[in-house]
């Protein structure tokens, strides 16, 4: 059995979030053994509990990335997250072993439609994620990503429906790229 850690690093899913709060609740449903790590319930201070993070991380077998792309990167509260847990000794360097081995899928959204970011935009967003597999001696299994769901798009309930289908379809990718791992 595969010990599966979601980490969602969407600052504020009940206020600002319809397709993150969705693919986490369809991903709940289909991997009711796994730890979902809701940053923003837990640090909405940005206050990381490092050593309770940290147990997490080397029980998990595959670790996925849930967040929203914010100004072409993760969001703050993801990244200070990864600042605070991923740290030498623990994850890299000459005594930093605990992560090696460990699978990374990276889930994100962006508001902006898919067409935004063609030619190459996506892979550049990737970078970060890429140097952290390589530096903490993970495996990058891929990314599942889904574009044109701004929760500024939710003016109206056909809106709203299609920002929640495409989040569910989100959701099944990603089960699906867990399966093959």
């Amino acid at each position: 059995m595969k010990n599966i850690l979601v980490v969602s690093g969407h600052t504020d899913l009940e206020q600002d979030s319809v397709a993150n709060k969705t693919i986490l609740e369809n991903l709940k449903q289909q991997l009711p053994d796994a730890v979902f790590d809701l940053l923003d319930a837990q640090y909405p201070d940005f206050n990381i509990d490092v050593k309770k993070e940290q147990e997490k991380l080397i029980k998990a077998d595959i670790i996925v990335f849930q967040y929203p792309i914010f100004w072409y990167s993760m969001p703050s509260l993801l990244h200070r997250w990864v600042e605070k847990t991923f740290v030498h000794g623990f994850s890299h360097g000459s005594k930093g072993k605990s992560l090696q081995g460990k699978k990374l899928i990276a889930s994100f959204t962006t508001g902006a439609p898919e067409t935004f970011f063609a030619n190459g935009g996506i892979d550049h967003m990737l970078y970060p994620i890429h140097g952290i597999c390589n530096l903490c001696g993970m495996e990058f299994k891929g990314y599942v990503y889904t574009g044109g769901v701004s929760y500024q798009l939710r003016t109206d309930e056909a809106s709203l429906s299609q920002i929640k289908a495409k989040a569910c379809e989100h959701a099944k990718r990603v089960i699906s790229l867990i399966n093959t791992i």
